[in-house]
């Protein structure tokens, strides 16, 4: 059963949430851990993000610099696998746009095919670290990565030739922004390209972390509005950390309400600032189950423990 079919068909409100290849040269315990301490809320599925290759230098015997590209986090398809064959819980592997051409991303849905694993996540991606601008290497946008990946499910490769025999087609997610991708002009063009995605194949969006759920709401509520009839999964963190009342902020461009930003500026320790995120996210939680939400999709990293107590208090 895929994941827009587990989701469809949930009498509740399904629970999932993100996970990270360790970094390199670290085993995957750590991700098991974290499965582990979330397990006994039944996540229908679980995400793996990927991680595109970034420029290092390294400094030669003579004293001159080479320029590598080096991964730090790799390993999603083999992690997928691995969590699907010990837990036995449905994988959502991220395709990035971002560092992949498209022989790269074709090589990883044969991988991703031998293996059985069929329920993707479409993602464009961020720039790299050392580019002032988001460079194109295969795929420039979203929709052009899913426009290749219906291509594979038609039976087709990236250069045209058909396929001798056609397996399960890949289901697939998309992201969707309530307020707004940092680089469309207005909600009202972000909006027209979810409606292309889900026009063009997409089973389901899920959103950019966000922090008032209004806006969710009223982002649902213009999808509807505009023809967007598939779910729209919320994707929430719990803050766990002082600092990311200015950093999430600055990386992920969403706003942070002014009752809960006064509540994080109150914090005098990170421990504070964790008890606080906890607090607002299982109101935030809360008040989205009420709604009848699909599934609440948590994003773990860095606050495994926490989402344990919001999932906790909530499921």
């Amino acid at each position: 059963m895929s994941v827009i079919e587990k989701i469809k068909s949930s009498k509740n409100t399904a629970f999932s949430f993100e996970l990270l290849p360790p970094l390199k040269g670290n085993g995957i315990d750590s991700v098991f851990g974290t499965i582990d301490k979330l397990c006994e809320f039944n996540p229908q599925y679980i995400n793996i993000t990927t991680h595109r290759s970034e420029f290092v230098y390294r400094q030669k015997e003579d004293g001159t610099f080479i320029r590598l590209t080096e991964r730090y986090r790799p390993g999603t398809v083999a992690v997928a696998a691995a969590i699907r064959n010990k837990y036995n819980i449905d994988v959502v592997p991220h395709i990035l746009c971002s560092g992949f051409t498209r022989e790269e991303t074709e090589y990883v849905l044969i991988d991703l095919q031998f293996l059985g694993i069929t329920d993707l996540l479409l993602l464009r991606g961020d720039k790299a670290k050392h580019d002032n601008e988001f460079i194109v290497t295969g795929n420039e946008h979203a929709t052009d990565l899913q426009l290749q990946v219906n291509q594979f499910n038609n039976g087709f490769f990236t250069n045209g030739e058909a396929m001798k025999n056609k397996t399960m087609p890949f289901s697939y997610g998309m992201a969707c922004y309530p307020e707004k991708h940092e680089e469309a002009p207005n909600i009202d063009a972000d909006l027209a390209w979810a409606k292309m995605k889900v026009e063009d194949g997409a089973d389901y969006l899920v959103t950019q972390m966000f922090f008032d759920n209004e806006k969710y709401f009223n982002f649902v509520e213009k999808c509807r509005k505009n023809g967007i009839n598939v779910p729209v999964i919320p994707g929430i963190k719990p803050v766990t950390l002082c600092n990311q009342l200015t950093v999430l902020p600055k990386i992920f461009h969403v706003d942070i309400p002014e009752s809960f930003a006064c509540e994080l500026l109150r914090c005098k320790t990170d421990a504070q600032a964790a008890e606080a995120g906890v607090e607002w996210c299982i109101a935030q939680a809360k008040e989205l189950k009420a709604h009848g939400v699909p599934s609440i999709h948590f994003y773990s990293f860095m606050a495994t423990e926490s989402v344990r107590k919001v999932a906790k208090a909530v499921y």
